[in-house]
């Protein structure tokens, strides 16, 4: 091979297999901590690929390419069934199991996962506090600051509507995008309207559903596995614990979606 010749391109060095299998660091002798780093670095993957697949939704939305957006929405889903079948794997180690090397994560909680509060902000819950839990100039800081600004999946799907011809409010069109997404009766009523009409673009709206139950799916797995794991003791990093957790439960990201349930 000359100098200027590139190696072969192989299994190993295209997925970069020798460094990815040196990030699992233990920092105890403890059996389970490699299930237990292994699982939430697979989980920290699966959310950079559902924060690629969101952003290609909004921007097939924006184009009013519905039946592709369609189609990467059922990607999505999918990739949260898995996700949530990862917990059944967590959930074969047990308490005491866990305890044996809980103490070595010192500060290290799940609240530090930026990835994760990313998607939180595309799916419209926005806090700063999250925002502030991360250093100036920091890539998570960085990262977050660009999604608080950015319209949500929700904004995309208005915009949308709109190119489909629909009448939704200017105000929401323009409303800021930094605030939760609040119930709108003239959303309400068009999409009431929709439903009774637009066929093609009810599949539309039942895949959005479908994201936000997979993703409370997901939250409810969590908060019991928590529960299951360590009872109601506080979280690591001075988190509540799944006290916390369960305040998350139940809040619906697209609460038009859900609340015209009882006027069709």
């Amino acid at each position: 091979m000359s100098e200027n010749e590139s190696p072969a391109v192989t299994y190993g060095n295209y997925l970069r297999i020798d460094d990815l299998l040196d990030l699992q660091k233990s920092r105890s002798d403890e059996h389970d901590e490699i299930l237990f780093i292994v699982i939430h670095q697979v989980y920290e993957l699966w959310f950079k690929e559902m924060l690629h697949e969101l952003d290609r939704v909004m921007r097939l939305l924006r184009d009013g390419d519905r039946g592709r957006a369609q189609h990467t929405l059922k990607r999505i889903l999918t990739i949260l069934k898995v996700m949530v079948a990862q917990v059944d794997i967590l959930e074969t180690m047990t308490p005491l199991e866990f305890m044996t090397f809980r103490n070595r994560l010192e500060a290290a909680s799940g609240f530090q996962s930026d990835q994760f509060r990313q998607l939180e902000f595309v799916m419209g819950r926005k806090t700063h506090g999250a925002i502030e839990r991360f250093p100036e100039g920091s890539r998570a800081r960085v990262a977050l600051l660009e999604r608080w600004h950015a319209p949500t999946l929700w904004d995309a799907f208005l915009q949308y509507l709109k190119r489909e011809g629909y009448a939704v409010p200017e105000s929401q069109l323009n409303r800021d995008v930094t605030l939760p997404i609040e119930p709108s009766p003239e959303v309400q009523d068009l999409l009431v309207a929709m439903y009774r009409s637009d066929p093609a673009n009810i599949e539309l709206c039942e895949r959005l559903v479908d994201l936000d139950e997979g993703i409370q799916e997901w939250r409810y797995r969590h908060v019991k596995m928590v529960e299951r794991t360590i009872g109601t003791k506080p979280g690591t990093g001075g988190s509540a614990g799944a006290g916390y957790l369960r305040t998350t439960l139940g809040q619906n990201a697209f609460p038009d979606l859900w609340a015209i349930r009882a006027k069709l």
